[in-house]
């Protein structure tokens, strides 16, 4: 009967294994000072953070420059953070608006550099009468030569939404604004695009026969 009731309480013992901590537990903890929580904040989400920049900005080396100041901030302003918020909106948006703020730094001299390739972008291959075979990453440097054409606002709205997959509730949170703007930032991009598209790779427009 005792070994009976002590196979029990073991067989209950290691079932019960710790209950990784939620972004908000983490985001808590941290706050009072858990280096540790935030590093398992910045794991979690370091990845996402990085990408979404990095499509916004086109360039990878100034991308993690603007997601490690994001995070910077975030460790800073973790007082301000509120509970209401899923923590990854709020790493978002940060990095976001810090994306948008050098997008609009941007001098025309830069933009034209940029617009005319660097070392990420290589040239989409010209057009020699056979089928274009993209693969992801053909699309990727298309894609980031492409939304240079579109405003701040309405290429934050068009990754987050039409590349991430965040819903559009999502995206108004992130932006800070209506879903009906996120909506229209997004009818104005794939407008934008899709001209766009067809004046500087025709290649890749459906029903273009590369001759």
């Amino acid at each position: 009967m005792v070994r009976n009731r002590l196979e029990i309480v073991v067989s209950n013992l290691e079932d019960r294994e710790p209950k990784p901590m939620d972004d908000r537990e983490l985001a808590e903890a941290a706050k009072n000072g858990d280096e540790g929580a935030f590093g398992a904040l910045v794991e979690r989400y370091a990845g996402g953070v990085h990408r979404v920049v990095s499509r916004m900005l086109g360039d990878e080396e100034e991308a993690w420059d603007v997601v490690q100041m994001a995070w910077l901030r975030a460790w800073q302003r973790l007082g301000k953070y509120n509970r209401r918020w899923s923590f990854s909106t709020w790493i978002y948006r940060i990095a976001t608006n810090l994306a948008i703020d050098v997008i609009r730094a941007r001098s025309s001299r830069e933009r034209a550099h940029r617009e005319g390739g660097s070392v990420w972008l290589r040239p989409a291959p010209a057009p020699d009468g056979s089928a274009v075979l993209a693969n992801e990453r053909e699309i990727e440097q298309v894609l980031s030569r492409l939304v240079v054409c579109l405003s701040p606002q309405q290429r934050a709205a068009f990754i987050l939404r039409e590349v991430e997959g965040l819903d559009t509730s999502a995206v108004a949170r992130v932006l800070g604004c209506s879903a009906a703007t996120v909506r229209n930032h997004i009818f104005h991009a794939r407008r934008a695009l899709k001209k766009e598209l067809a004046r500087r790779f025709p290649e890749y427009v459906p029903g273009h026969g590369g001759s």
